[in-house]
């Protein structure tokens, strides 16, 4: 199952004993003085950050329900980037965890900013106890969290705010304006899929049609059926491996089911992260098992859904199964040759010891309709071959300011920097426009991070796990 490369009661903070720590443009304040001056922020450490650049490990203590402030209360994790207290600053969330790397999201890298990262609710340790997650667990209480961040961090930040995040993360951003559309000054969301409808699914045709080469297509679905075929002798290579790794199956059920799953969505798996120059990497119908193993461990792993890789990831799947939505599974060619038909969803991969409400078939149609009608300064960035982007986000009659670019090629980690250079051009002077900066040159696709910062992808995708 593909992982999908979100009025608020804010957290009370005594915003007017704020004000008086918001910097002025070169005024001499340490961060780490007025970041000890934000209620409920704590300094869990400072890291080495590049030079020009201060790194911190935060917590920030957020209601465990936003409707009910005084139900508890629990610890989300933080970073912050910190270059000056004038310069813009970007509120960036994976959808997941947060990376204690000092990594910089493009928008960051765009307007050479500061960056706060923040780790989505459950997932851990950022999780309340105890976990109520019917109730808890919403986009809308997701975005809560970010908009009580935000609240607070503007006190010594007073410049220009973008949202960004990629994935989950661009979904989560979206949610975000959505639901407190004055936080920002923009948001930037990087290939964010829009499943507006769970049970209309255009997932399919568009898999039955990615790419420009048929025969690659072919040949993908050719050694899905060989796998298939061959289950017993490629179970055995994923047997040794899992034993090496003390890996289980409790959650799907065996690792003949793990197998089989990861097999249907190794498809949507490629197109995802590779490139169409990758399918000359795809093994034919026959080839050593040995080899062909190896080629599922690059795309998609056939002990993907063990408990240990699984775990992580619940909250994204109870999500998924009760507001996001998923698309469906892409294995009509392969029915002849599966034992678990219609196993490939959401709830699958969620333990039987958390219940499911009721599918909401309320919350993504209303955050569609909320960027046709009334979505303003949102730069949407999707890959012509994601997968993900099959259903985007449009923009309608309401949309202002704002706009959708597409990455010729483009797979998951799709970015403005890839885009054909006038769009790339366009596409950097907004960001830079909301950010309160005069025009620049459009960012190279070849642009290489100041020395010091991971490659910002990191961040944006999860390539460990081949999924959203």
């Amino acid at each position: 199952m593909r992982r999908l490369s979100t009025a608020c009661t804010a957290v009370l903070l005594a915003l007017a004993g704020l004000v008086g720590l918001a910097p002025s443009a070169g005024a001499a304040t340490d961060i780490k003085a007025a970041l000890q001056g934000i209620p409920g922020l704590t300094i869990v450490k400072e890291d080495p950050a590049p030079a020009g650049f201060r790194f911190f490990e935060l917590t920030f203590t957020q209601p465990a329900d936003h409707r009910h402030p005084g139900a508890g209360t629990f610890q989300q994790r933080f970073t912050l980037l910190h270059r000056d207290f004038a310069a813009p600053t970007v509120a960036f969330t994976s959808g997941y965890n947060v990376s204690t790397a000092p990594n910089r999201s493009e928008p960051t890298q765009i307007v050479n900013g500061n960056q706060l990262s923040m780790e989505y609710r459950y997932f851990t340790p950022s999780r309340p106890e105890p976990a109520n997650w019917a109730q808890q667990l919403t986009i809308w209480q997701a975005a809560a969290d970010e908009h009580a961040a935000v609240q607070a961090f503007k006190a010594i930040y007073p410049g220009k705010w973008l949202a960004t995040g990629g994935s989950k993360g661009g979904m989560t951003a979206t949610y975000f304006r959505r639901f407190f559309p004055d936080d920002v000054d923009g948001t930037v969301p990087y290939v964010a899929p829009n499943d507006v409808i769970d049970p209309i699914d255009v997932y399919n045709k568009f898999l039955s049609r990615v790419g420009n080469d048929p025969g690659c297509r072919d040949a993908l679905k050719a050694i899905q059926r060989d796998a298939l075929k061959r289950r017993d002798e490629l179970a055995a290579i994923a047997a040794v491996d899992a034993a090496k790794r003390g890996l289980t199956f409790s959650i799907v059920g065996s690792a003949d089911k793990s197998l089989e799953i990861s097999v249907i969505d190794s498809y949507f798996a490629f197109w995802q992260y590779q490139t169409q120059a990758d399918c000359a990497t795809v093994p034919k119908p026959g080839a050593p098992a040995a080899d062909v193993y190896a080629w599922y461990e690059r795309v998609e792993s056939l002990n993907t859904y063990s408990d240990q890789d699984l775990s992580p990831y619940i909250p994204y799947y109870y999500q998924a199964a009760v507001q996001l939505g998923a698309p469906e599974a892409y294995d009509g060619y392969l029915r002849d040759l599966l034992r678990y038909p219609g196993a490939d969803q959401p709830k699958t991969f969620v333990p039987s010891s958390i219940r499911l409400p009721r599918f909401d078939y309320l919350a993504m149609p209303d955050v569609d309709f909320w960027v046709k009608s009334r979505g303003t300064r949102l730069l949407f960035v999707y890959g012509s071959n994601d997968p993900w982007g099959a259903e985007p986000f449009e923009l309608g009659f309401g949309s202002r300011d704002s706009y959708r670019y597409y990455v010729p090629g483009g797979n998951h980690g799709s970015r403005i920097a890839q885009l054909p250079a006038a769009d790339a051009a366009a596409a950097t002077a907004t960001v830079r426009r909301w950010a309160g900066l005069p025009p620049a040159a459009a960012v190279s696709s070849a642009r290489s991070a100041p020395a010091g910062f991971p490659d910002f992808d990191a961040d944006l995708t999860l390539a460990g796990h081949p999924r959203l």
